[in-house]
């Protein structure tokens, strides 16, 4: 067995065709999306580094992982992720070391693994259990994967849950109760996204963002042009009515965005988002009938409130007006936060997935 360092892009989306050769269940990334996690002109890299790796056997690759760090409140925070390795413990230990020693050598003293160069909700977190096939830029990996994390010194640090939530199985009379005391208090308002006011939106989510998330220690405030480009990038993969912002008075105080589950198209794709694949993407998408809550926010001043009830109950009514969704994945809900656990079984949510998110750290 060889190890190198990553030379050509296609190197090591093959690994992934390798790895998942017999398994109906995978559905590949799409390429492009991993490639621009890579991307250089990404502001991470201004206060980051990523190196990547495929390992190879006889001309063969047979693993891939990709180590990054990141400079954030005067700490610096490691990890490595986008691992595929072939069932085999000595490959797993090459490229695991590797991520470590180049972590280490970088003057990471504390790693999560496996996680993502971008945003939390993707490509995090280890694949523990699930019922369901994955869904867009979530982590599917096999389940042999896992001794290799406890036998290599790391420890539980995030556990995430992913939930399905169906008409006939949501408790609408016991949850409307819930959501009455902020929906028929006039100081409450709940608004869809309105892509001509797509700025406000954009400023809004960036307000809500800043203080619902900074007691993450590796809190990183958001900027309004970052949402902007964001939001406009989603929208051929969104119903307005299922992205709600709430109010009090004119304060944002909490967001509560879906977006289509692509995988229900992608899946055909093999990781290609060809000009013939966009085509078929745009004359499908009116097939897909499920979307998936990606995030959900509220300012801490606001909690237990019914606030988040409220935002369950405007985006319910949205996808009453459209008929065609029939289920709705609410993904990523740490166990830090059991309120919301608490919530999602009042509401007649079903558990599909488990992922683990895992630390170590270095004297």
């Amino acid at each position: 067995m060889e190890l190198k360092v990553l030379q050509h892009s296609a190197d090591f989306h093959s690994v992934v065709d390798v790895i998942y050769a017999n398994d109906a269940n995978h559905i590949k990334h799409l390429e492009s999306d991993v490639d621009a996690v890579f991307d250089r002109s990404h502001k991470k890299f201004q206060r980051g580094d990523a190196q990547r790796w495929i390992l190879w056997e006889n001309s063969n690759p047979i693993g891939r992982i990709a180590a990054f760090y990141e400079d954030k409140n005067g700490k610096r925070f490691g990890g490595w992720g986008f691992f595929e390795c072939i069932n085999n413990d000595d490959a797993a230990k090459i490229l695991i070391l590797e991520a470590e020693n180049w972590l280490k050598e970088n003057k990471a003293t504390k790693i999560m693994a496996p996680v993502n160069f971008g945003s939390r909700d993707a490509y995090w977190g280890l694949l523990i259990s699930s019922t369901t096939y994955p869904s867009y830029q979530e982590n599917y990996q096999p389940s042999y994967y896992q001794k290799w994390f406890d036998s290599m010194g790391y420890g539980l640090e995030i556990e995430q849950t992913t939930y399905e939530l169906v008409e006939n199985d949501f408790n609408i009379e016991r949850f409307s109760k819930i959501a009455e005391r902020t929906m028929g208090n006039a100081q409450y308002r709940f608004e869809v996204l309105d892509f001509s006011q797509l700025p406000k939106f954009a400023a809004d989510f960036v307000t809500i963002y800043n203080q619902a998330w900074s007691f993450h220690e590796d809190f990183e405030p958001l900027d309004v042009a970052e949402i902007l480009n964001r939001f406009k990038s989603m929208k051929p993969a969104v119903i307005p009515e299922l992205i709600v912002f709430a109010y009090h008075g004119e304060e944002p105080i909490g967001f509560y965005v879906n977006i289509l589950e692509l995988n229900m198209i992608f899946k055909d794709f093999g990781g290609k988002l060809t000009l013939w694949n966009k085509l078929r993407f745009l004359m499908s998408k009116g097939k897909i009938d499920r979307c998936r809550g990606v995030v959900f926010g509220v300012i801490p001043q606001y909690h237990n409130k019914g606030v988040e009830a409220g935002m369950i109950m405007k985006s319910y009514e949205g996808a009453k007006k459209n008929p065609k969704i029939k289920s709705v994945e609410l993904a990523w809900i740490g166990d830090f936060n059991p309120k919301m656990l608490s919530m999602l079984s009042s509401l007649g949510a079903k558990l599909t997935k488990t992922h683990h998110t895992y630390s170590k750290t270095f004297s």
